[in-house]
């Protein structure tokens, strides 16, 4: 009875699910702490029990690699995209799921956000930063309404954040663009967060496109549904 009352919890919680396809910003290092990386393979592990599949950078090293060997040993699609020039130094031994190679960084950040329902930032450097303040931004603008979320990792992004409420009370950033972060310190908590997320902000330009002419996708099918 008791197996039985566990997989009626699964499936619930797989059909109950929003998103389609998550996007995983994340250091193609490990980091320093073991948490990092057990956080990554726990937020893999969360989007298979929510039935949810993957979009990544596309590397096998660090916690993109982590996240995406649990997420594509749990059976769900992984999708990865990496510019071709960055693939030998990412990618050692077997990809994980499907690969698909780009010309470069700005190709590989507007096909993650295609495809995605969400986006969210484990961990990670310069790179992971970067693709999380464009999907922020774009948010603001309203390119698109789909939900930003922060796995706040013993408290990894704590200045970021600070930073941004600094931003805030100075005036630089209003607090319904605020409200575009959303953060939690687990995988479980913050799925559930973006799960329940609505758009507060006053988008500015709603009928921009995700730019898509240069891949040549219809631009109706890329604004955010």
């Amino acid at each position: 009875m008791e197996e039985q009352a566990q997989a009626q919890t699964l499936i619930e919680r797989q059909d109950a699910s929003r998103f389609r396809r998550v996007c995983v910003f994340c250091g193609s290092s490990p980091g320093k702490k073991n948490t990092y990386q057990l956080a990554a393979i726990q937020l893999g592990h969360e989007l298979v029990e929510r039935n949810i599949d993957l979009v990544y950078g596309g590397g096998s090293v660090g916690l993109m690699g982590l996240v995406s060997q649990a997420v594509y040993d749990g059976g769900r699609h992984v999708l990865g995209v990496i510019p071709k020039t960055l693939m030998p130094r990412e990618i050692t031994g077997e990809t994980v799921g499907e690969v698909r190679a780009v010309s470069g960084m700005h190709q590989r950040k507007a096909e993650m956000a295609r495809q995605a329902d969400a986006f969210i930032a484990l961990p990670g450097g310069y790179g992971t930063l970067e693709e999380l303040l464009e999907v922020i931004t774009w948010a603001q603008l309203g390119i698109h309404e789909k939900p930003v979320g922060l796995l706040n990792v013993d408290g990894y992004y704590n200045s970021l954040l600070s930073f941004i409420d600094k931003a805030v009370d100075e005036g630089f950033i209003t607090p319904a663009a605020r409200h575009i972060i959303i953060s939690a310190q687990t995988a479980h908590e913050l799925l559930s967060k973006l799960e329940e997320y609505v758009p507060r902000h006053d988008g500015v330009a709603p009928k921009l496109s995700w730019e898509m002419e240069q891949l040549g996708h219809s631009p109706k099918s890329d604004i955010a549904r």
